[in-house]
């Protein structure tokens, strides 16, 4: 039985009006004048989101996530309360096991704040339910990828009730606290997998509360780690402080996703079970527990309202610096290197500091980093793709791109082998591991030429572009790494669409292995070596480059 709320501000930006005079002139005796054009773009940027909390009191199920269904990018945080009392056969009164807490009154409800080492152990006041329930943080399933859920229908963005199914109950809805009032917001029964791949719902009536729509079931962001509490993020290397996990400030309660949550993104789970221990069974008598899970969603640019000062508790030390962190991407950003769109020399950048996956401006390119591969040597991607190349034309179109980089990044160039021993491999024949479809090439040491081919600087070889290899794009994929999802391995092309890019692995007769851009980031080793998209799909040069230790 979870009553809930959740605290949502709305924020409205601007709509952005992108105006281009064009004026050219001509030679002697030739004048055109008044050649114009317009390129307009007019958005509204509503953000939108919404706590799910899925729950059923048989199974002992118990979902906490949340939606953004909005168009901007989230900064999001929940904190779970409980209440318990109990009463002997025979007596009139229930006892609540915490005192000073009501059962009606959920602000007198006590703050769920774990140890500061272990989450499965509360502390303080909150340790009185050690005894009776445990949670179960986080959603990890050997073998299977993330969970799915139906998303809100609600997408009233002043609306404060949540998405509550089965047997979780809005508290905007139903304040009930009797264990048996319904006060249900979203379809489905509460219970562990109710939603899978291929699953829909109508909405018409409506239903539920918000649009008269039909919407397909959707796929939960994968946990990068488990939830940890905030000492814990503390250790982390710098380059893994940000990602798709929860992380609990053990001294508030507030449990922080780790990331932004970008528009059409859901988190993983927060908590995907309640249970009730023998020693509540074995309680002679009747008991009555409860959770509420309080959801707060900011813009990044409000990441002030999250640090303002707690009534009844202090906020952990590294909060700023983590919130920080979230807001920027990147927590290694902040260590004098410029911001992705600050367009600077090679010297102004201290390659050793970033962090994989980090974007940054260099003599007019965008770049992103991939790895730090030793003795001063960095391996980078051009961050968009150059459209309009077939398989077999990357070389030399890499040569031309790299002829007309700057002499200041030329001259920081390491040499590559000239001709890549790339080995083939046919689609079919390799076994793809998740998170999500064809993520990482599990068997590719099956194949041992295109498994050794991997970047590396080559002293013999030619300073020069070159494209990664299906090894390569393996190997840079997973947390803490160059591309920690599908969807960082993706690239824009022009007008921003996310498009396609050739790796420099063959496939099967006539065939070339590519990272998908409308398959969300996924490896394919199908695509003809003739093909070839004037405004999508292409290549992305990458280079070795050296900077002294």
């Amino acid at each position: 039985m979870t009553p809930e709320k959740k605290n949502q501000r709305r924020l409205r930006n601007l709509a952005l009006l992108s105006l281009l005079l064009l004026l050219v002139g001509g030679t002697f005796a030739f004048q055109a004048f008044n050649q114009r054009a317009i390129n307009d773009r007019l958005r509204e940027n509503i953000p939108g989101g919404r706590v799910h909390d899925y729950y059923n009191r048989d199974t002992e199920n118990k979902d906490v996530f949340v939606e953004n269904y909005g168009n901007v990018p989230l900064m999001a945080r929940i904190r779970l309360s409980e209440f318990m009392e109990k009463r002997a056969t025979g007596d009139t009164d229930f006892t609540p096991i915490v005192n000073g807490t009501i059962r009606d009154q959920v602000n007198t409800w006590t703050v769920m704040r774990p140890s500061e080492t272990n989450l499965n152990t509360r502390v303080g006041d909150s340790a009185a339910f050690n005894t009776y329930a445990n949670l179960t943080f986080g959603w990890s399933r050997s073998g299977q990828d993330a969970p799915w859920f139906m998303p809100t229908f609600n997408r009233d963005n002043s609306d404060l009730r949540t998405a509550s199914a089965g047997h979780a109950r809005d508290w905007v809805t139903s304040t009930a606290t009797d264990g048996v009032t319904d006060g249900a917001t979203h379809p489905g029964d509460g219970t562990d997998a109710y939603w899978s791949s291929g699953d829909s719902f109508d909405n018409s009536g409506p239903v539920w509360p918000g649009e008269e729509v039909t919407h397909d079931a959707a796929q939960n962001l994968q946990q990068e780690r488990a939830p940890m509490t905030m000492s814990q993020w503390a250790t982390l290397p710098n380059n893994l402080k940000v990602g798709n996990f929860w992380v609990i400030d053990h001294q508030t309660g507030w449990a922080y996703w780790a990331n932004q949550l970008q528009a059409g993104e859901t988190t993983s789970y927060l908590l995907d079970a309640a249970q009730m221990t023998a020693a509540a069974d074995n309680i002679p008598g009747e008991y009555y527990y409860g959770i509420h899970v309080d959801g707060q969603l900011i813009s990044p640019d409000r990441i002030n309202d999250f640090l303002a000062a707690d009534p009844d508790y202090t906020h952990h030390d590294d909060l700023s610096d983590f919130l920080t962190a979230v807001q920027n991407g990147s927590i290694d950003n902040n260590w004098g290197n410029p911001g992705p769109d600050d367009n600077v020399q090679p010297d102004q950048i201290n390659f050793s500091l970033m962090a994989p996956g980090t974007i940054f401006t260099m003599a007019g390119e965008q770049y992103r980093y991939l790895e730090n591969q030793g003795g001063g040597n960095h391996l980078i991607i051009r961050n968009r793709v150059i459209p309009g190349v077939t398989f077999e034309g990357q070389e030399a179109r890499l040569d031309l791109w790299y002829s007309q980089l700057e002499s200041s990044v030329q001259s920081i160039v390491r040499p590559v082998a000239d001709n890549f021993i790339t080995g083939n491999v046919v689609h079919e024949d390799i076994i793809f591991e998740g998170p999500g479809e064809r993520w990482q090439a599990s068997n590719l040491q099956n194949f041992l030429v295109v498994a050794s081919d991997l970047s590396q600087s080559d002293s013999s070889g030619t300073s020069k572009a070159f494209a990664l290899s299906l090894a390569d794009v393996t190997h840079l994929s997973g947390p803490g790494r160059a591309f920690p999802n599908h969807d960082e391995r993706g690239a824009l092309s022009i007008g921003d669409t996310v498009s396609w890019w050739w790796l420099r692995t063959p496939g099967d007769t006539g065939l070339g292995w590519f990272v998908s851009g409308s398959m969300r980031g996924e490896l394919f080793g199908t695509r003809p070596v003739g093909t070839t998209h004037s405004t999508g799909g292409g290549i992305r040069p990458a280079l070795i480059i050296n900077q002294p230790l």
